[in-house]
């Protein structure tokens, strides 16, 4: 039987991923604000690995970036609905140690949005020759899946929430234990760790779990706690931690929890938008943080500072992604070294 790794976030990787806003995308009204935020995205990452910048027009994407290492930079002019690489990239898995990449359905969160040019991106990126020779791309209909929406300690553990994967319009035709069953299947997982509780405000995703809570190694699990009372999420986040309390590793014991705390309240055109620390990423020899200028920023990279302590820590203003209902790490989506035609 052949072996299945879903790898973690924080192994070698080999670039990232990110899918270039322009106008013709719901970006329009904060264009001004979101560029600078991915052209800052961008620097920090090619400062550690390749960037993989799938546009709409490369030559306009280099006059926002300006000068950049071309020897870290692949350029693929691919359309796109929008830029949450986190769930219309492709998903990738090592079988018997040879790479592949799972092509899942991404329908825009259970068609809350259009993702007709967004699910056709991971076939183009593999026809213009994107992958390494020896990468497989799988192609997964109907099974709809995003990235987001799963946290793998690398070692054949999930953990994912309940709202999500079972949610109206995405895979509601399977119980827990049938989606249990696939996701086995096709990952390699031996346990899968349900959060039953757990939601941001403004929030489209139906709580995917980068919102909430995050692998940071196979014994460590960050999240976001709430400890205000008033707070809208003051009960579901609660009830999310005893959640995690609850769970156990895969040899017994507890998990080291590291609190994060509850970001300040962000409000937009009256709607309260789903800042979250738990959003940022890992990436060779660093951590991107989202920063919502707030004093908090700060606190949560000198906590995630001792969780990652080989790791530099990085802050980026988000507030602009907001804007859009998601953060840093929706935005991105890594691949394993050796994924990449470099």
């Amino acid at each position: 039987m052949s072996q299945i790794i879903f790898p973690a976030e924080w192994f070698p990787q080999s670039a990232v991923q990110l899918t270039w806003p322009h106008m013709g995308m719901d970006w329009a009204p904060v264009f001004d604000e979101v560029v600078p935020c991915f052209v800052e995205i961008a620097k920090e990452i090619m400062k550690y690995e390749t960037l993989l910048v799938v546009c709409a027009d490369e030559r306009e994407v280099r006059r926002q970036l300006g000068v950049v290492d071309e020897s870290r930079i692949i350029f693929r002019e691919v359309p796109a609905n929008d830029s949450w690489s986190r769930d219309h990239g492709g998903i990738t898995v090592f079988e018997d140690g040879n790479p592949k990449i799972y092509d899942f359905v991404f329908n825009g969160w259970g068609m809350k949005f259009a993702a007709n040019l967004d699910n056709l991106i991971t076939r183009s990126l593999f026809r213009q020759k994107t992958f390494a020779p020896n990468v497989e791309v799988m192609n997964m209909q109907p099974f709809i899946l995003e990235g987001g929406s799963i946290e793998s300690d690398g070692q054949g553990t999930l953990l994912t929430t309940m709202e999500c994967l079972s949610s109206v319009n995405r895979n509601e035709y399977l119980n827990q234990e049938q989606l249990t069953y696939h996701l086995k299947g096709f990952l390699g997982i031996e346990r899968i760790l349900w959060l039953e509780n757990g939601y941001l405000a403004g929030d489209d995703t139906d709580s995917h779990i980068d919102t909430l809570a995050r692998f940071c190694d196979v014994n460590t699990i960050a999240y976001i706690q709430c400890e205000d009372p008033e707070d809208e999420h003051y009960d579901e986040l609660n009830a999310m931690e005893e959640e995690l309390k609850a769970f156990r590793t895969a040899t017994g014991h507890p998990y080291r929890l590291i609190p994060l705390p509850m970001a300040d309240k962000v409000v937009w055109n009256g709607e309260r938008l789903p800042a979250t620390y738990s959003n940022f990423l890992i990436i060779n020899n660093a951590v991107l943080v989202p920063f919502y200028q707030s004093e908090k920023d700060e606190q949560v990279c000198e906590i995630l500072g001792k969780v990652f302590p080989d790791r530099k820590m990085t802050g980026i203003n988000c507030l602009p992604l907001l804007k859009q209902h998601g953060s840093l790490h929706c935005v991105t989506m890594q691949y394993p070294a050796g994924v990449i035609n470099q």
